[in-house]
């Protein structure tokens, strides 16, 4: 069964293809050839079609005819459909018929063609009735869309003083109608404003048309480019606007901002420190500002200095040597600035050449004394002593020309070897030793001062170096310790050991040291190598152990200075018993030997043997204090404390805090205490005893002499004392005295015959002793 399918479109082209479709179907139709077997044919059921087509943007009522679909099938049941994205929405199918309608205006800018599929189904059962096929509906482009710039607004840049022709920007507009249709995309650009300084050219490039576009004039352009198609259609969006700012390059010369420049600046100011700075004036932008000051003839070139600074673009002025008031006191220069990476093809008639005067008025300051010599040196004879060594010597560089006074900085002199006077002459007040100090560095001080000897102004220093010659003042010496030993059996010529020679002064090259022994009367011979060594041999061979187990040689060492000096070292040889070999077996072990003087032992036992002694001395002084504490508590004290009076008065009635009675008894009777301990110590205050009374008429000697010599006597037969010298006191007032002792401890208020009632009107003062020694009236009354 053959299917036909029809397509129906506006346009001849689209009924032609139709009828031949339609005649190829009648032909293929034709029934068999009589006679022939019949044949069992494939009914072919292909859909017969070309592409759809269909204007865009069409003003005619909706919905447009799009075209037709039909099938062959003859059935009344059979229904159109179609399937797709766009299916329903934009396009629709007559389910009878098969014309296809569009259901809105179809722009080609936004979808060119549309992908559909047409179905034939059974309207009952829903089932296809045809195979499905696929077509397209394509839209006709029309000239409806003007073009648009990619940008409104473009940025562009381009060098300053840039030739014709210069190529700036390319701006780009863009048309979307269908740019397979002739003349519907094409795009034609012009300029409407910056005519006079840019021009557009092919597709959209701008160039320069003016060759001197100076950025320092006018830095930035505004230009308005409109693009239309070929047959002339532009709107709003049609246009751009672009900004184009031109580029600096270097094509200025520096210009100073003023002809003069005056500055003043102190003396002392340090070198290297700015003390002012040259502006220029240079149009270009701060990366094309190369400006290079220097001095017109080389004028203080040895004094001055201009470094650029690269972010301002001034000269900095600096000097590089001080400066002095007193002799250059203004300095006057001409400065020209220049520009060495200036593009010379821009030049102009501006002068390549810039310059300025710069004066330099210097002021005065008061500055430190300044030393002639950057340091001194000096040489002094070691153990000599030099009224001058050397001066130094300092100036005031002031106009006023203050005198100078000097001194020593005692933290380099620390030992005070040197003096110096007022004029600078150093001097030293001890002799000096080459070989403990061979140089000393000193810091002398320079400091002004007034008339009257006042420092008034500033100080300065200077290093003074001494360097102590040395002199033939020591003599040789060992240069090292040695020990030699020899076997008790050595041969006549053994060599003991080979000794050689140092000298604490410096050492020529030439120097020569003999070596002799000082006594010959031993087993022992020097031999002088006369190459500063010496060998120490044999003399006789064999040595007795039992006789000398040391022997003790003195090297005598001389050497070649003048005055040559002689030294003598002690060379202890031990004898030691030796094996067949020759090997040392049995060596006595000196306390030298060993590395220690027998004047170290000596005083290392002297040490240890008067710690011991102190050591013993403390133990026995506490051991006998212990004892004396032990014996002393059944000794009964004399006095029991002291009491301090404020009062006057007293008397025999005041025994609460002493007991009297001891007293009297020692005073009244000749009874002796007991005597401690032999190892306690006697109390302060002995015992008294009262000599006998001696008749009127008796010759006695003086009462205190015989109690001198009772107590003496007393004190050499005493058994019991202690085996030291101690000190006795005695507290006795004698008794020869008409009023005998005056001390009221002896007496008692009930033995006087004196009445003391008169003490009562003596006032308050007296109070006391009126109570004490008066009578009492109630004892008066009960008598």
């Amino acid at each position: 069964m053959q299917v036909l399918m029809m397509l129906l479109a506006t346009g001849a082209t689209y009924y032609l293809g139709l009828l031949a479709a339609a005649a190829a179907a009648v032909n293929s139709g034709q029934p068999d050839t009589p006679g022939s077997l019949p044949a069992h044919r494939r009914q072919k059921r292909d859909w017969i079609w070309n592409q759809m087509h269909i204007d865009e943007e069409r003003n005619d009522s909706l919905p447009h005819y799009v075209g037709k679909v039909k099938s062959s099938v003859n059935r009344k049941n059979a229904e159109y459909q179609l399937r797709g994205e766009s299916a329903g929405k934009i396009f629709r199918v007559d389910e009878n018929t098969g014309d296809v309608y569009a259901l809105e205006r179809l722009d080609r800018e936004k979808v060119s063609e549309y992908h559909l599929t047409a179905l034939v189904v059974d309207k009952g059962t829903k089932m296809n009735l045809e195979a499905p096929s696929s077509f397209t509906i394509k839209v006709h482009d029309v000239n409806d869309n003007w073009p648009v710039f990619t940008h409104r607004v473009f940025n562009a840049s381009v060098p300053e003083m840039s030739g014709i022709g210069t190529s700036v920007i390319q701006v780009t507009a863009v048309d979307a109608d269908d740019p397979t249709v002739a003349d519907h995309a094409s795009v034609v650009y012009q300029l409407t404003k910056g005519k006079e300084n840019f021009d557009i050219r092919g597709p959209g490039l701008i160039v320069t048309m003016n060759k001197n576009l100076d950025r320092e004039m006018q830095d930035k352009y505004e230009v308005v480019v409109e693009a239309e198609d070929a047959q002339g259609r532009r709107g709003e969006s049609g246009t751009a606007t672009v900004f184009i700012t031109l580029q600096d390059v270097n094509d200025n010369f520096p210009i100073f901002t003023q002809t003069r420049y005056t500055f003043s600046v102190p003396e002392d100011i340090r070198v290297g420190s700015p003390l002012g700075s040259l502006f220029v004036e240079d149009p270009d932008e701060p990366q094309n500002r190369k400006t290079k000051y220097s001095f017109v003839q080389g004028a203080y070139r040895d004094t001055f200095t201009i470094e650029t600074d690269p972010t301002h673009n001034e000269g900095i002025i600096k000097p590089i040597k001080p400066l002095d008031y007193e002799r250059i006191r203004q300095y006057s220069f001409t400065i020209e600035a220049t520009d060495p990476t200036i593009d010379l093809r821009y030049l102009g008639s501006t002068s390549p050449k810039n310059i300025a005067r710069v004066i330099i008025n210097v002021t005065d300051v008061d500055e430190p004394p300044i030393f002639q010599q950057p340091f001194y040196h000096f040489q002094l004879q070691e153990n000599q002593k030099k009224p001058l060594i050397g001066s130094v010597l300092a100036k005031d560089p002031d106009a006023a020309q203050r005198d100078i006074r000097y001194s020593i900085r005692r933290t380099s002199d620390k030992g005070q070897f040197f003096g110096i006077t007022k004029k600078g002459d150093i001097y030293n007040d001890k002799e000096l030793d080459r070989e403990v100090h061979p140089w000393y560095n000193l810091t002398v001080e320079a400091k002004e001062v007034d008339p009257s000897g006042t420092p008034t102004g500033k100080e300065s220093i200077v290093q003074v170096h001494i360097e102590v010659m040395d002199e033939n003042d020591n003599a040789p010496e060992f240069a090292k310790p040695y020990e030699p030993k020899v076997c008790e059996n050595a041969p006549q010529g053994k060599l003991v050991v080979q000794i050689s020679a140092i000298d604490k002064d410096i050492t020529p090259r030439d120097v020569k040291f003999k070596f002799s022994l000082s006594t010959e009367d031993s087993n022992f011979t020097l031999i002088d190598n006369h190459d500063n060594t010496a060998n120490i041999i044999v003399k006789y061979g064999y040595f007795d152990r039992e006789r000398a187990k040391v022997h003790h040689l003195p090297v005598l060492i001389s050497d070649n200075g003048r005055p040559s000096l002689t030294g003598t070292s002690m060379l202890h040889v031990t004898v030691c018993k030796c094996n067949e070999q020759g090997e040392f077996t049995l060596c006595e072990e000196m306390a030298a030997q060993a590395g220690i003087s027998i004047q170290a032992l000596v005083a290392i036992f002297l040490c240890i043997l008067t710690i011991t002694v102190i050591t013993l001395l403390i133990i026995l002084r506490r051991r006998l204090r212990k004892q004396a504490r032990a014996h002393g508590k059944s000794v009964p004290e004399i006095h029991e404390q002291l009491v301090t009076y404020d009062e006057e008065g007293g008397g025999e009635m005041d025994t609460t805090s002493y007991d009297v009675s001891v007293l009297n008894s020692a005073r009244h009777s000749g009874a002796k205490p007991p005597r401690p301990a032999l190892d306690a110590r006697p109390p302060l205050y002995a015992q008294v005893q009262k000599p006998p009374r001696q008749a009127p008429g008796a010759h006695v000697p003086g009462e205190m002499a015989t109690m001198i010599e009772v107590k003496k006597d007393e004190a050499d037969h005493d058994g019991g004392g202690p085996p030291y010298d101690t000190l006795h006191i005695y507290g006795y007032e004698g008794a020869e005295s008409i009023a005998e002792s005056l001390s009221s401890l002896g007496t008692g208020s009930s033995d006087s015959d004196i009445d003391y009632d008169f003490l009562n009107d003596w006032g308050p003062r007296f109070k006391m002793l009126a109570e004490l020694y008066g009578s009492d009236p109630q004892e008066e009354l009960v008598y």
